[in-house]
């Protein structure tokens, strides 16, 4: 539930287009629900303004099933879904439900109609960082913000960064992806005056150390005002990119 659903349950309240019972029964398992192996936290949207997502990883398909069907009134995002899994339960989930296998998310927006906002661009290194990359664009669409992404525009070839200068100078707020040396988020941050958030990826050879090279990097960043996640933590910085373009937004959106 969120802050939407609940005005419009009170308005129909008040209004006498349900009856008490009917509202008590949809508001009887908030503010969460226990299945005995998880409790869904129907109350996160009305707290934080960002729904419970569902984290896939160490989870059967049945638990990932129940848990989408009893977030039924509000919008799902599951990520770390592998494809084996999204196989098992696909007959079973509605048929607006996308599934992205490259990024390994799966989304159902309720609304999938709305009026997207402010301004996101997404850039990656290189093409074997886009996965992790389209993760944050997964989530920060359907939270709502407008999302672009430029991939493959990485320090090795600094010209096709400098070609998309006008895009850069645009957004409200960057997100990086990167591995390797981990070099991109200093140069964009020294580009732009607006957020950067930083993601280092797993991508690169032996002394990248599965990211820590590029984690370390980017938190030595010369450039101010340059953020960093965890690694590979595209939902992280989906999230993180999503409040930031919140800012200066009416409240409400």
């Amino acid at each position: 539930m969120n802050r939407e659903s609940l005005h419009q349950l009170i308005q129909d309240l008040y209004q006498k287009k349900i009856k008490p019972e009917e509202a008590y029964q949809r508001l009887k398992n908030l503010p969460y629900e226990d299945l005995g192996f998880a409790r869904v936290d129907h109350h996160r949207s009305l707290r934080n303004g960002l729904p419970e997502v569902i984290y896939c990883e160490g989870k059967t398909p049945d638990q990932i099933l129940a848990i989408i069907e009893k977030m039924d009134h509000s919008d799902i995002l599951a990520t770390r879904l592998s494809q084996e899994a999204y196989d098992q339960i696909q007959a079973k989930l509605p048929s607006e439900v996308k599934y992205n296998p490259e990024s390994r998310t799966l989304a159902l927006a309720r609304k999938p109609e709305r009026e997207k906002f402010g301004h996101i661009l997404v850039l990656t290194a290189g093409t074997s960082d886009i996965p992790v990359a389209e993760e944050a664009v997964a989530t920060a669409t359907l939270l709502g913000s407008r999302v672009e992404t430029a991939y493959d525009v990485g320090v090795a070839g600094i010209h096709r960064l400098l070609d998309k200068m006008d895009r850069l100078q645009a957004a409200r707020v960057i997100i990086v992806v990167a591995g390797m040396d981990g070099a991109l988020p200093s140069v964009v941050g020294g580009l732009v005056e607006c957020p950067v958030i930083a993601v280092p990826t797993r991508v690169g050879y032996g002394a990248a150390f599965e990211g820590l090279a590029a984690l370390l990097t980017m938190l030595n960043s010369c450039s101010p005002g340059v953020s960093v996640v965890n690694i590979d933590n595209g939902f992280g910085a989906g999230c993180l990119a999503h409040r930031i373009n919140l800012l200066g937004e009416p409240e409400g959106i």
